[in-house]
């Protein structure tokens, strides 16, 4: 109710802009790059939380190289296939990720130490293709948990960031549903 009143005063308000002020605001503090005053998160908690996401996504691609390298079985064939395409999706994630930390003044942690005490998903082998399958499913439920938590803390505070990461859950869902789908048929 509050925000239906909210907006509706909004919308009977005229719009206004002091287009000098922002102009000289700009030439001020400029080594912030896309960074201005009016960024109102937490910037050096989203930056953890971005670098958290990255080093999950990064896990996530080694963990379905691997199970398209070793998937075997009459069935293995279009789960290996779909088990490179995530590898790629993921990837394309995780550049995504380290180019908004960039953005935000950041620094991408690209390093492998660490990597897995800072991703959220783990990196289990899986010997057999349900493993695997299993193992993935498992991986896509703990990324959808994560990105859902993440865009739950940061709400209107970064709608860059949070349209990143609604972005990244939309795929990570679809993820889930083909191993889902994968379990089904087995």
């Amino acid at each position: 109710m509050e925000n239906t009143t909210r907006n509706r005063e909004a919308a009977h308000r005229p719009f206004e802009m002091d287009v000098k002020a922002i102009r000289a605001k700009a030439r001020q503090d400029i080594e912030s790059g896309a960074v201005t005053d009016t960024y109102r998160a937490d910037r050096e908690q989203v930056l953890k939380l971005l670098n958290e996401a990255l080093a999950t996504e990064i896990v996530c691609v080694l963990r379905y190289k691997r199970h398209f390298f070793m998937a075997r079985g009459l069935n293995a064939e279009p789960v290996a296939a779909e088990f490179a395409e995530h590898a790629t999706q993921e990837q394309d994630h995780a550049d995504k990720l380290a180019e908004r930390i960039v953005q935000l003044g950041g620094e991408p942690n690209l390093s492998p130490k660490g990597l897995l005490e800072r991703s959220h998903s783990e990196y289990v082998e899986g010997k057999t293709l349900e493993e695997m399958i299993k193992e993935n499913l498992i991986a896509e439920r703990i990324a959808i948990d994560s990105y859902r938590k993440m865009i739950e803390y940061i709400g209107e505070q970064d709608s860059t960031t949070r349209r990143l990461l609604e972005e990244i859950l939309a795929v990570e869902e679809e993820h889930a549903d083909d191993m889902s789908d994968f379990l089904a048929k087995h």
